[in-house]
């Protein structure tokens, strides 16, 4: 009796109109509720476009006992073929926010060659010199101590040493391809722009805030070489 009651309950949750007319009085009734309330709500975002009248008689037959109309063999190919379906949609979806986050990288990345002073080497980095010290300049094996300030292609900032207030070493050959090219290209006592395009950067895969196929923008200040690995 008591798991019919509760049956009842969390199908009458899925029905507005029918959730109008439940008594939750009694702490089975508040359950039942609470139960469908939750159900409901994971259902309306994973199963879009489920026929609800279908889903009470399933739901019904199994916690009652009754025989299923369907066979457990094809309750389990229908749900795989749903499940199979979703993700062949998400693939799709993922592609096409791909192809735009590419589009929208090498927008931005076409609009920064044309500036003036930017130079563009043959991996397809890009760079500004803001000044240009007078120090040595690294080696791929060398580690370096910088300050930076890097960028998303709309401004927003990801991560910035200047926020942290202290600067940050590593060995220029643990980094991103673009910093390891880049930072090279320069002096001790030099600032520069760099503008780089996802391959040299995070790629497909992106990270953390930076999101796939994200080409990035970097302010880099080169303080000293400290050391070779």
């Amino acid at each position: 009796m008591k798991k019919t009651l509760v049956a009842a309950l969390v199908m009458s949750s899925i029905s507005m109109a029918q959730a109008a007319e439940v008594e939750l009085d009694s702490k089975e009734q508040k359950l039942g509720y609470s139960i469908g309330t939750m159900f409901g709500s994971r259902m309306a975002n994973d199963f879009e476009g489920m026929d609800l009248e279908a889903f009470k008689a399933g739901f019904e037959d199994a916690f009652t006992g009754e025989e299923p109309q369907m066979s457990m063999e094809d309750v389990q190919a229908t749900v795989q073929a749903f499940q199979q379906e979703q993700m062949e949609k998400a693939q799709r979806e993922q592609a096409k926010l791909a192809e735009e986050a590419q589009a929208k990288s090498q927008a931005w990345l076409d609009e920064k060659a044309k500036e003036d002073g930017v130079i563009t080497t043959d991996s397809g980095l890009m760079y500004k010199v803001i000044t240009k010290g007078d120090g040595k300049m690294p080696a791929e094996t060398d580690t370096v101590k910088v300050n930076y300030e890097g960028k998303l292609v709309d401004g927003t900032v990801f991560d910035s040493s200047y926020e942290r207030g202290e600067p940050i070493s590593f060995p220029l050959n643990q980094v991103i391809p673009g910093w390891t090219e880049g930072v090279q290209l320069m002096p001790v006592g030099s600032t520069y722009e760099f503008y780089i395009p996802s391959d040299l950067a995070y790629g497909p895969g992106g990270t953390g805030p930076i999101p796939p196929h994200a080409a990035l923008q970097f302010k880099v200040e080169l303080l000293e070489i400290e050391a070779a690995e």
